[in-house]
């Protein structure tokens, strides 16, 4: 079993990750079905984030974390073509598709590590 500081450090970059990516593809579906990005309404960009949401939900899910990551990382090259057809890189894609990557390789942990020991109560 690895070091309970380990252990908790990886859940930290799993739900924040996961609760980031929520939040930021959230927010790009509202704002595309609206209208306030890049003026009229996009539905291809509202289908990306929309689909991006559900990655992330299932991201944060333990059973479904490999699925929802494959999910993320599709999301992910297809928002950095995207962007790269514009002109623009946007390096935090790359950022968090290398996060989705270790979190997957690395899956979800067991409960018993993250309970304290015995001995350390």
């Amino acid at each position: 079993m690895p070091p309970r500081r380990l252990v908790l450090s990886f859940l930290g970059l799993w739900f924040t990750l996961g609760l980031v990516v929520l939040y930021a593809s959230v927010r790009t579906f509202v704002s595309a079905v609206s209208g306030t990005v890049h003026g009229a309404a996009h539905f291809h960009l509202s289908l990306l984030a929309g689909i991006e949401s559900v990655a992330a939900l299932l991201f944060l899910v333990p059973r479904t974390l490999r699925v929802g990551g494959a999910g993320l990382l599709l999301t992910f090259a297809v928002a950095l073509l995207a962007h790269a057809l514009t002109g623009e890189f946007q390096a935090i894609l790359v950022l968090y598709a290398a996060a989705t990557i270790f979190v997957m390789v690395h899956g979800p942990v067991p409960w018993s590590w993250v309970r304290p020991r015995a001995s350390a109560i």
